[in-house]
This record gives structure tokens, C-alpha cells and sequence, in this order.
């Protein structure tokens, strides 16, 4: 991303941050206040849309973007009761997504911005879900360890300072999220599967159905949820064969059990080696019940400080981003009109 200016920008009243997301299948504006006070969060979901097909196709929501994204900046600024004029810098996020969708958020946003004067702030998604947990955390501030889980990533970060991360473990294979869509519509629930998973699982048996716990050689904090994918769909393909019926709601909750014991347990591990004081979690799979309970309760046997965000700023939304967009704004990170959407952009690049 092109910086057309770095110098420190000194705010006393505060920044006020037109944040815009578009990189999967939710179209979202939001206006906040020094990255913490959130004065609108509009999010036009096309998942009614998506569930048609059992997954996002990338196409159709490029088109329903296109559709909306205007009536949607507009409603943020009305619900904030604000004017342009207010807005001290327009963000955006730049990647990592679906590269169609992240287009039509990148374009609008640079065309706002120059066709009104303000600066504009390229952000990464994940460091916006990170960010997520500053507007309902006031006083949060790094260091501090951040599992972000979603249905594209699954990032263990040490947080070292805003906009300073060190990626501790990542996913080898599948996302967490993706592993939750994919055996969601093996066991016939469908799409959105983590919402769907983590309500079946509910009134399901962990314990009846023992799937596997993947680590990595040599990469202590790194997840695979690839080959526990598999045996889901080989213990499914098993019980056809043998005429055996399903029981849908011990399959989610087994399953979720494997992943929920996978991501606190390599957590708690870097906790551990570490000496982390504070532990967030963040992303669409943040809103999952049975990993928050399991990952306060790990954070609470080892006296940390456990933060997580309200389940809507768990799911995509522009508050994130613009609040992860107040920080480089005191920087002066602005972009040039060269930002372009970075499909696969890796956390740290700028």
C-alpha cells in the first residue's frame, strides 16, 4: 500500500473515522470516535441470499455490494448525525478477502475520499477484528495475545503494540470457520454453519463421538483442521454403510469439542511460554458459546485477564475497522490513490 504521508497527527478533540467493510458477504459502514466509541455500525448481510447456495459465491456478492454500499455510508452518517464534513479520514479494508467484494469497498472508499478532501486509511481485516476488542474494552491496551478464529483465518497474534503483532500460529489447512461450514453441510444443517453447529451442539453428547485432536510437528501454536474435516465426513460416510442412523446433534457437539479443545489448548500453551496478562479472542467464530466459556475459564485458572467482543463485533462490520484506522491515523499511515484490494494480504504488510 502506498503511504502518501507519515507524520504524527495531533488531535485533541479526538478523530472521527468513517470505517467502510466489504470483503466477504457483508456490506458495512460505521462511524467512530477515537477508535473506541462507536457512533453508528450498519451491516447489510446478504446470508439469506448465500444460503441458497450453501456458501458465499464471490460473484453475486460483488453485485449486491455494488447495490448497497451507497445506501449504507449514507444510513452511518445519519445515524451518527453527522455530515462529511465531521468525518476526519475515510478506511477501508484492503484485504485479505474475496477480491471482487474487497474491490467495490476499496473503490467507493478512494472515490470518497477524493471527491471530499479527507485522508484515506487502508486496513487489515484481521487487525480489525483484532481492534474489535478496544471498543467495548476501554482501558484494553497491548501487549496483550489475540486468537483470531473466522471463516478465512485462524491467527494466534502477540499483540506488542497498536499495529505491531508477531503471528505466533496460524491454520496449516482450513480455518476454523471453514471447517464449521463444511461439516455443517456434511451433517445436512447448511450455511451459515457456525451459528447452526454451535446451536445443535447444544443439545448434543462431546463426548459420543471422539474426533481428533490435530498438532503440528515442530510448530507448537499452529492448528490443522483439515484431517478433523475428514473424519467427520469418514465417520458419516461409516454409519450410511452400515445403515446406522446419524445423530446430528452429538456429530456438532463432538465436533465442536475437537476444535474448541485445539484452539484453547495451543492458546493456553503460548499463555504459558509467554506470561501473557491479557487474552482476547476475535472474529466470526469468537461468537461461538462453547469456545468463550471454555477460553474464560482457562484464562480464569491461570489468573489472566480474559476479553472478548459482543458477538456483532465478532462478524464483519466497519466499526473494527475504523477503529483499527484511528491508530494509523495518529501515525498519518494514509494511503495514495494506488490502494488496491491484496486478496491474500498477510498481517503486518503496509
Amino acid at each position: 500500500m502506498e503511504a502518501v504521508r507519515n507524520e504524527a497527527v495531533n488531535m485533541p478533540d479526538g478523530a472521527v473515522i468513517l470505517g467502510i467493510e466489504s470483503s466477504c458477504d457483508e456490506t458495512a459502514a460505521a462511524v467512530v470516535k477515537n477508535g473506541r466509541e462507536v457512533l453508528s455500525n450498519i451491516i447489510y448481510s446478504q446470508i439469506d441470499t448465500h444460503t441458497l447456495y450453501g456458501g458465499v459465491v464471490p460473484e453475486i456478492a460483488s453485485r449486491k455490494h455494488i447495490e448497497v454500499i451507497v445506501q449504507v455510508v449514507r444510513k452511518a452518517l445519519e445515524e451518527a448525525h453527522l455530515n462529511i464534513e465531521d468525518i476526519d479520514a475515510v478506511a477501508v479494508t484492503y484485504g485479505p478477502g474475496l477480491v471482487g467484494p474487497l474491490l467495490v469497498g476499496v473503490s467507493y472508499a478512494k472515490a470518497y475520499a477524493w471527491g471530499t478532501g479527507k485522508p484515506l486509511i487502508g486496513v487489515h481485516h484481521i487487525e480489525g477484528h483484532i481492534a474489535a476488542n478496544f471498543i467495548e474494552n476501554k482501558n484494553l491496551e497491548p501487549p496483550f495475545m489475540c486468537l483470531v478464529v473466522s471463516g478465512g483465518h485462524t491467527h494466534l497474534v502477540n499483540v506488542r503494540d497498536y499495529g505491531e503483532y508477531e503471528i505466533l500460529g496460524r491454520t496449516m489447512d482450513d480455518a476454523a470457520g471453514e471447517a464449521y461450514d463444511k461439516v455443517a453441510r456434511a451433517i445436512g444443517l447448511g450455511y451459515p454453519g457456525g451459528p447452526k453447529i454451535d446451536k445443535a451442539a447444544k443439545t448434543g453428547n462431546p463426548e459420543a463421538i471422539h474426533f481428533p485432536r490435530a498438532h503440528v510437528d515442530g510448530e507448537e501454536y499452529d492448528f490443522s483442521f483439515s484431517g478433523l474435516k475428514s473424519s467427520v465426513l469418514n465417520y458419516l460416510n461409516s454409519c450410511e454403510m452400515k445403515g446406522e442412523t446419524v445423530n446430528t446433534a452429538d456429530v456438532a457437539a463432538s465436533f465442536q469439542a475437537a476444535v474448541v479443545d485445539v484452539l484453547v489448548g495451543n492458546s493456553m500453551k503460548a499463555v504459558d511460554k509467554f506470561g501473557a496478562g491479557k487474552f482476547a479472542i476475535a472474529g466470526g467464530v469468537a461468537s461461538n458459546t462453547a469456545l468463550r466459556e471454555a477460553m474464560e475459564k482457562a484464562c480464569a485458572e491461570r489468573g489472566v485477564e480474559f476479553f472478548r467482543p459482543s458477538p456483532i463485533l465478532c462478524t464483519d462490520n466497519a466499526a473494527m475497522i475504523a477503529g483499527a484506522a484511528y491508530f494509523e491515523y495518529l501515525k498519518g499511515n494514509f494511503a495514495g490513490p494506488t490502494l488496491n484490494a491484496v486478496a491474500n494480504l498477510k498481517l503486518g504488510d503496509r
